[in-house]
Order: C-alpha cells, then structure tokens, then sequence
C-alpha cells in the first residue's frame, strides 16, 4: 500500500501525496543537510576585521543565510536584512568574503544528525536525489565533499548552475528537466520560505526541517506539506 500524507492546498482540500510514485528528492545544503553558519560567521567576522568595522554576533547571524553570497555579505555589513551598503565598501566586502570562505567552506561546519542515515536509506531506493542550493558552485562542491556527502547525489545545482536562484522555479525545472520528470513527481527538501516558495512555483511536493535558517520564523507558517524532525523521519515516508 502506498505510503501518503495529507498536503495543504490554499485552493482547496487536501490531496494525498503517493510517496511510492515521486521520482527525485532535491535537498537544499545550508540549513537542511550542513549547519554552515558557524563557518559563514567566522568568514564575516574576518571580512570586517580586514576592513576595520565592528564584528557581528553569531546568532544575529543566522537569520541572514539563505539568499546567496552576496545577500549575506550586504546583511553582515548592515545589520539588517534588505539594507544596501555603500557600494564600492560592498565590492570590497564580497571580495574578501569570497577570498576567506574560499579556505574556510568546511571547517567548522557539522552535517546535521539524521542526515547521512536518511541519504544512506533513500539511496537504496529507486530515487533520484539531487542538491539544490544557492551557494556558488565552488563553494558548494567543496562543502559536500568535505563533509562526505558529494557521493548521494546524481545532480546538484548551485547558485550559479542557472541564471535565476530559489525562491525561483528555475533551479527546480532545471532539475526536473534534467531527469525527465514532471514536477509533481519530484520533491524539495529544504529549510526555509525560499524553498517552501520555490517548490510550490515549480510544482514540486515539499517538505521541510525545523532546525535549519529561516529567518527567525517558524517553518511551520511556511505551510509545507509536511515538516519532519530530520531526514530519517521524511526515509521513513517512502516506507
């Protein structure tokens, strides 16, 4: 029999998900597969220090990943969330942001518990699993691999593998497209209102993690189709 849960649609009732019939899974990386803020904290730090500003707490900054490299870099120089710096400070900024991260992508990022038991019991199924992230993809293939992850994956798409990032569709049907797939046999992963937004434009079922970046909202007013404790918890849906 196969496995479902009940998905919210904002148009009418809800309709079964059939687990049993979805072709591809694609995961978002910072927030859902690694904790990375520690390492981007660090690098942000670093990057003010070498121009002479004042450091940023952590934990401020964990509502500031999620948006890509350079929407990080402009939060981390502000202190707020949509604020434009002066622009040559900011080309100065990414500059040395890049240049730190660059040497820094992994080492003191953890992979979150759960995650590799979940990859190791979805690859044994007949899925496709992918990686969708807005990292640029040097920095993303670094990461994955440092942390043993590179090997679960068939197909990851970077922040710069498309011309337009999530909450756009256009990483997804990228995806989609690449497996042959329609969307509605497909699944996105991820962590916070970007993916949870990107998912529903492409089409895709989705579901989310409550431990990952969302900037400092609940997941949950998100309305995913369902919110699991870990990816363990989502293996545990294909039966």
């Amino acid at each position: 029999m196969p496995t479902t849960t009940a998905t919210r649609d904002r148009n009418g009732p809800p309709e079964a998900i059939d687990f049993e019939r979805l072709g591809l899974v694609m995961f978002d990386l910072d927030g859902t597969l690694v904790d990375s803020l520690p390492d981007l904290a660090w690098c942000g730090n670093e990057m003010l220090r070498e121009l002479g500003l004042e450091v940023r707490n952590e934990e401020a900054a964990r509502a500031w990943v999620g948006n890509g490299i350079g929407r990080f870099v402009k939060r981390f120089l502000t202190g707020e969330m949509d604020a434009e710096p002066d622009a040559e400070l900011f080309e100065r900024a990414l500059a040395s942001f890049r240049r730190l991260y660059a040497d820094n992508v992994s080492r003191l990022s953890t992979v979150y518990p759960g995650v590799v038991d979940g990859l190791e019991r979805l690859a044994r199924r007949e899925l496709h699993l992918g990686c969708v992230t807005n990292k640029a993809g040097s920095f993303t293939a670094d990461l994955l691999a440092a942390k043993g992850l590179a090997k679960y994956f068939e197909l990851v798409v970077a922040g710069d593998t498309t011309a337009r990032q999530k909450p756009d569709p256009m990483p997804l049907h990228y995806a989609a497209d690449h497996f042959g797939l329609d969307s509605a046999d497909c699944l996105m992963v991820g962590d916070s209102a970007n993916d949870v937004q990107a998912a529903r434009a492409a089409g895709f079922r989705v579901v989310a993690v409550p431990y990952g970046y969302n900037h400092g909202y609940s997941i949950h007013d998100c309305n995913p189709d369902r919110v699991v404790a870990d990816l363990r918890e989502l293996a545990d849906l294909f039966g």
